[in-house]
């Protein structure tokens, strides 16, 4: 019996990907096909994937071509599987013409001819464009714009500022660069909001009322009422409303908070997260901190994630300690957080005016999961005990800081009419912080 192989992504599977099967078929008795995992298609640069692994799978067996389906998982696993399963033909379509020889070595190495004028990217390039809108001051918009070239689908349109010597030249060449945000509204099928935190529940509002979909840099808003209010508005508007913390789109992170959940450190009863960036900044001109965000407003969202997530947001007393720069704007140099809940504790330092190690540290009754500076952008975390010998480290790529994961979540999220990735009630937990600072609720502040 002669063993065929071949492997693919098979996103959106076509007339293409079923003709390439089907040669691959002819070549022998028994076809086996790989499907390439999300994880390793992402290592590869391969963002767009619409469909899940699942998916893909059953649109492979749903063809009846394939006798066995596996999941490629690793770079080298083609020599495993070729191995393990005793392989006489790899077979690849002939874009890839010389880049898998070396396997000859191990069996006999055909490159098929693929059916011209069909293609998955072709496919996903044809379907509805989401024109999106940039809104704010900081540079970071620079940094989201730079990112969507990644995703397919995705066409940035103009830009809302009162900065726009901030924007870089392409930016600046896009066609509408307006300070009027009702302006740039009737132009766009979604908006991109990084203002500053107090024109959020206005901006957000105004782009849901007019049934566009909104992605927002935490916080969602500085009350708790107008967070709810804004939550009901994009479920009756039937729009996306999605939370715009990077971290949470991270491979590395997601996977690190599934292994605290399992249990793999046993019961968890603190964690302890540190988000600081020193910057330059004169507390004494309240003008220039009008598009400035204060240390809570910049750091708390991202450093609030793993707490909430991990402990809920149902603690039983909290303590805000800050170290004001200017009263006036509620300006924090810095802000260390406090929570008590009724089997765990948890801290936040998050500062713009002080320098700490970045450091995320979750303790529990069996070991520890660390991760190291900056966290925020994890790509690399260990689960650590009392014997180091069941230490484990854990790599994965984070390509774009995680913004690029951000988008491509967002644009499936409207495609599939899904609401935002990050909970609600993390939102509102969030936001609830956030009214508190304002507020001075459970608050101390710092003499100066």
């Amino acid at each position: 019996m002669t063993k065929v192989i071949t492997y693919g992504t098979y996103d959106l599977l076509h007339y293409g990907h079923i003709k390439l099967l089907e040669r691959a078929k002819a070549l022998g008795d028994y076809l086996i096909v790989g499907v390439t995992a999300d994880d390793f298609d992402r290592k590869r640069g391969k963002l767009n994937v619409q469909q899940t692994l699942i998916e893909r799978i059953e649109a492979v067996r749903a063809t009846g071509l394939a006798d066995e389906i596996i999941v490629e998982e690793y770079e080298g696993q083609k020599i495993d599987d070729i191995k393990r399963f005793e392989v006489d033909i790899f077979t690849v379509g002939s874009d890839w013409v010389g880049q898998f020889d070396y396997l000859n070595e191990f069996c006999k190495v055909v490159y098929l001819e693929r059916t011209q004028g069909v293609s998955s990217t072709e496919l996903r390039s044809r379907q509805h464009e989401i024109r999106i809108g940039l809104v704010g001051e900081s540079r970071v918009i620079n940094k989201f714009a730079h990112e969507s070239q990644y995703i397919n689908g995705i066409r940035i349109v103009g830009v809302c500022t009162k900065a726009p010597e901030n924007l870089n030249a392409a930016l600046l060449k896009l066609p509408l660069v307006t300070a009027s945000y009702p302006e740039l509204l009737e132009h766009v099928d979604a908006v991109y909001i990084l203002s500053h935190p107090s024109k959020h529940y206005r901006h957000i509002k105004a782009a849901l009322e007019k049934k566009i979909h909104v992605l927002y840099e935490s916080p969602m808003a500085l009350s708790l009422a107008h967070c709810k209010e804004l939550q009901t508005l994009s479920r009756t508007q039937d729009c996306v409303l999605s939370e715009g913390i990077k971290t949470a789109y991270s491979i590395a992170y997601n996977r690190l908070i599934l292994l605290a959940k399992s249990g793999k450190i046993g019961d968890i009863l603190s964690v302890e997260a540190v988000c600081t960036s020193l910057q330059d900044i004169d507390y004494s001109d309240s003008k220039s901190l009008e598009h400035t965000w204060n240390s809570m407003t910049a750091w708390a969202p991202t450093a609030l994630l793993p707490v909430f997530q991990l402990l809920g947001t149902q603690y039983t007393s909290k303590q805000i300690i800050s170290k004001i720069g200017n009263e006036e704007m509620r300006f924090d140099k810095f802000s260390r957080l406090h929570f008590i809940y009724p089997t765990a504790t948890a801290s936040v330092l998050v500062g713009k005016g002080i320098k700490s190690e970045g450091h995320l540290i979750i303790s529990g009754t069996k070991g520890y999961i660390y991760v190291p500076a900056p966290w925020w952008k994890t790509e690399y975390f260990e689960l650590r005990y009392e014997n180091p010998q069941e230490n484990r480290r854990y790599f994965y790529q984070l390509d774009g800081e995680g913004i690029r994961y951000e988008i491509l979540a967002f644009a499936r999220a409207i495609d599939k009419k899904q609401h935002h990735n990050i909970a609600s009630n993390i939102s509102e937990g969030i936001v609830q912080i956030m009214e508190a600072f304002v507020q001075r609720k459970d608050c101390l502040s710092l003499d100066n």
